[in-house]
């Protein structure tokens, strides 16, 4: 069965307005319709999704630095350059770990609204069709398409509040597969992931892993608490949705990434020899013992050791 771009639109409609009444089933079923609608998905593979990070240009250096001495990778050629629609200028630099790449930024001038606010960049294989396709599931465009040095950009928003970056490189990138896959770890309310859900889901073309009601809240800082916790995996890679009350103790809700290391330990030992602050000790659950570190110049995330069973 096809759909056409209305009955999508009212599929959309029905979903955000039926918000909290949307289970995990009703969920995956809105999915499975988008999908069938947008015929073709627009992602790329984990290892081109980027970490945004903005810090001082005087912290550059030693971020970059930092990042490598701690996960390993190695970085492209550090410039300066406008990547924002309206006059502006910034350091930048890729660090590609095998853990995950990041985007650095070190801007020497004030930064353009809304940029800063974004937590992660996609590459897919069409801005303009990643923009539609983004859009059928609920999607606000912040930014409109644009280009920029080497493609083109743009900045849209999920329902719940969380901003992503499009983009797509004139020379397709070729990077290596990455050893383990970030998680983007967001956070939105309890009004609001059903509809952020829907609408991910159906863009990225991705899967439910769980929908997990209660949650253990040591992973947000509320030990006697629990909370819920919805993962999903796609080819933009994974993603965890923290679903909150905004009662968060410090550093939750900070961290963009969490990066899945074989050794937790030594891994906080790299971090720390190269002026990383551990804010959360490590601490475990079920599925893993993890940690949240502060980098120099101010980057926030979460590292984690599966636990084998």
């Amino acid at each position: 069965m096809r759909f056409n771009k209305s009955t999508v639109g009212t599929c959309v409609a029905l979903v955000l307005t039926l918000g909290l009444a949307v289970g995990s089933l009703d969920v995956s079923a809105f999915a499975q319709s988008a999908q069938t609608a947008e015929s073709v998905s627009v992602a790329v593979g984990p290892q081109y999704d980027t970490t945004h990070v903005y810090v001082a240009p005087q912290d550059f250096d030693r971020f970059v630095a930092s990042l490598i001495a701690t996960f390993g990778g190695t970085t492209t050629k550090q410039g300066v350059f406008t990547v924002t629609p309206t006059p502006s200028s910034t350091m930048s630099q890729l660090v590609m770990t095998p853990l995950g790449t990041v985007s650095v930024f070190g801007f020497k001038t004030p930064i353009p609204y809304p940029f800063g606010l974004e937590r992660t960049g996609y590459l897919v294989t069409d801005v303009d069709q990643a923009i539609r396709a983004a859009k059928a599931t609920g999607a606000d465009v912040l930014v409109a398409a644009f280009n920029d040095p080497i493609g083109q950009d743009a900045i849209i928003q999920w329902p719940g509040g969380v901003n992503t970056q499009l983009y797509w490189h004139t020379t397709a990138p070729s990077y290596a597969p990455l050893q383990t896959i970030p998680e983007n770890r967001v956070y939105v309310s309890q009004d609001r992931v059903d509809a952020f859900v829907s609408s991910f889901l159906a863009f990225s073309h991705g899967s439910l892993v769980s929908d997990e009601p209660r949650a253990p809240g040591v992973e947000i800082g509320r030990p006697t608490e629990t909370y819920r916790r919805v993962r999903i995996e796609s080819k933009f890679g994974k993603l965890t949705a923290m679903v909150t009350d905004g009662h968060l103790p410090y550093p939750y809700g900070r961290e963009i990434t969490g990066y899945e290391v074989t050794n937790l330990t030594d891994t906080l030992a790299k971090a720390k020899a190269s002026g990383g602050d551990v804010l959360v000790p490590p601490f475990k659950t079920d599925e893993r013992e993890s940690a949240v570190v502060r980098f120099p110049g101010g980057y926030i995330a979460e590292i984690h050791s599966v636990i084998k069973k």
